[in-house]
């Protein structure tokens, strides 16, 4: 098992697990208070941006998510 595991949740947050840091643009750290498991908005309600706090629930947030292949990056010019 990877050491970090990223779940995207239908119509919901996205989770991950394990080992990971979460910084903002300037490379600054969240304080996560040793939290091995954290869920990120995806619906753009939350008041806890980054953070998922339960909104897309009441918002009735709809993204239905399966997974699939991406086609290979873009060569390089």
């Amino acid at each position: 098992m990877p050491a970090t595991k990223v779940t995207v949740f239908s119509n919901g947050p996205i989770r991950i697990e394990g080992d990971f840091e979460i910084v903002d643009q300037e490379d600054k750290a969240f304080g996560l208070a040793g939290r091995k498991t954290i869920s990120l908005c995806r619906c753009g309600h939350s008041d806890n941006k980054p953070f998922c706090d339960g909104s897309h629930k009441r918002q009735n947030f709809a993204s239905p998510i399966a997974a699939r292949d991406l086609p290979p990056p873009a060569p390089k010019p």
